[in-house]
C-alpha cells in the first residue's frame, strides 16, 4: 500500500525532501520516529512492525520508539492527536509527520519514498522542528 497525497494531508507535494544517498557522506541522514504511548493498545500492537522495519532498514535510517508520555521533556510542546504518529526527517527536512496506518506497507512506503528523495517536504510547526533538531543532536 502506498499513500497519495489525498491520504496524507500533511504532505505538500511543491518542494522536494532532500535526496542523496542515505545516511553517507554528503547524504541526508534519515531518522524514522515512532511517537507513540504506553496506554495505547494499537502502539502495542504496532511496536514489533516497528521494530521489523527497524531491521529492514537498518544502515538506512536511525529508528527510535518515543512514548510521549515518558519522554515529554523531548517531545516539548508538540501535541500528538493520533497514534501511532511516524515523524521521517533528515536535518535537512522533514519528509514526513503524522498519524499512519498501523501496518509494515504504509510507513514502509513512507520510507522508501523518503529514501529515494521522492517524498516530498511536510508543511510543520515549530514544535516538530524543535523535536526534529533535538533528535538530530542526540
Amino acid at each position: 500500500m502506498t499513500f497519495s497525497p489525498a491520504e496524507c494531508p500533511d504532505v505538500q507535494t511543491t518542494e522536494p525532501a532532500s535526496a542523496g544517498t542515505p545516511n553517507a557522506p554528503g547524504g541526508p541522514h534519515w531518522q524514522v520516529v515512532c511517537l507513540c504511548a504506553g496506554w495505547c493498545r494499537t502502539c502495542d500492537a504496532y511496536r514489533a512492525t516497528f521494530d521489523e522495519l527497524a531491521a529492514e532498514f537498518d544502515g538506512l535510517a536511525t529508528f527510535r520508539w518515543i512514548d510521549i508520555e515518558d519522554e515529554a521533556d523531548l517531545v516539548g510542546d508538540l501535541d500528538i492527536d493520533n497514534f501511532p504518529t511516524l515523524l521521517v526527517a533528515s536535518a535537512e527536512a522533514t519528509a514526513f509527520f503524522g498519524t499512519v496506518l498501523p501496518h509494515a506497507q504504509s510507513a514502509r512506503a513512507l520510507i522508501e519514498r523518503a529514501l529515494a528523495g521522492s517524498l516530498t517536504a511536510a508543511r510543520t510547526d515549530a514544535s516538530v522542528t524543535a523535536l526534529t533538531r533535538a533528535l538530530q543532536r542526540r
